[in-house]
């Protein structure tokens, strides 16, 4: 029964895994047997990460490259493609965020979130899939947020991109799975990391988060393992264009 669950003989590109979410979904997907394939815009880091892998007789590998060069993306996934014959599993986690009240919001930062949490997805997303649909098999997984259904202030462009995360999530469903590939997506709460650092150390918050969830937490990052293994894996083969919100209850609770 577990075997639906083996990763073995596959190989993931994981964007943005140098550290936080995307460093535990890849230890997540390692451990299950995938090749890893680290991405971040800083090699040096991507580099110790792969060794921290192997250290742990994992199989990694890696493409540093910033996910909003079209150029690199092409590049990229044709390397990974001569060097594997291959390219199993996308996990678009790749992301950053702003915080400015909506009379503030500039046109280069509005453009610069979009373009990093959403555009990027849609052209990773369409250059894997050529991979895919030659080997007639392939998992997606677009990295979205609670704020892709519910939205607080000063964060205008990253719920917009991620709301949109969740549409094409559902559009790449229906278009690849003739083709072998299913789409999916997780949508993460509130958990520690680099992005929210800054109000993670304003305590109200902290606790507002906290009390705000039924589980009455923040999220540990390895917790998000468990799904992403299920999308990434045979699992999942009939299940396509859905969110999974990993949120500690805090989507449906008011």
């Amino acid at each position: 029964m577990l075997d639906m669950f083996s990763l073995k003989g596959r190989v993931a590109l994981v964007t943005g895994s140098s550290q936080g979410l995307g460093w535990a979904m890849a230890e997540a997907l390692a451990g299950a047997g995938a090749h890893i394939v680290l991405n971040a815009r800083n090699k040096e880091k991507c580099e110790d990460r792969k060794r921290d892998l192997e250290a742990k007789g994992s199989s990694a590998s890696v493409q540093a490259f910033d996910v909003t060069d079209l150029a690199a993306i092409n590049q990229a996934v044709a390397e990974i493609d001569r060097a594997h014959g291959r390219l199993d599993i996308l996990v678009n986690n790749a992301g950053i965020v702003t915080r400015n009240l909506l009379q503030d919001v500039t046109e280069e930062q509005w453009s610069s979130v979009l373009d990093t949490d959403l555009t990027a997805c849609f052209r990773l997303a369409r250059e894997a899939s050529k991979v895919m649909a030659r080997n007639k098999w392939g998992r997606i997984i677009n990295i979205s947020s609670v704020m892709g259904v519910i939205a607080r202030p000063s964060i205008a462009p990253y719920v917009a991109s991620k709301a949109g995360v969740h549409g094409l999530t559902r559009a790449l469903a229906v278009e690849l799975a003739s083709k072998g590939i299913t789409c999916n997506c997780i949508g993460p709460g509130f958990y520690p990391g680099a992005q929210n650092e800054v109000v993670r150390r304003d305590k109200s918050f902290y606790d507002w988060v906290s009390n705000r969830a039924p589980a009455g937490r923040w999220g540990d990052p390895a917790e998000l393992g468990g799904a992403v293994i299920y999308f990434a894996s045979p699992a999942s083969s009939f299940c396509t264009g859905q969110v999974l919100m990993v949120d500690g209850g805090m989507t449906i609770s008011l």
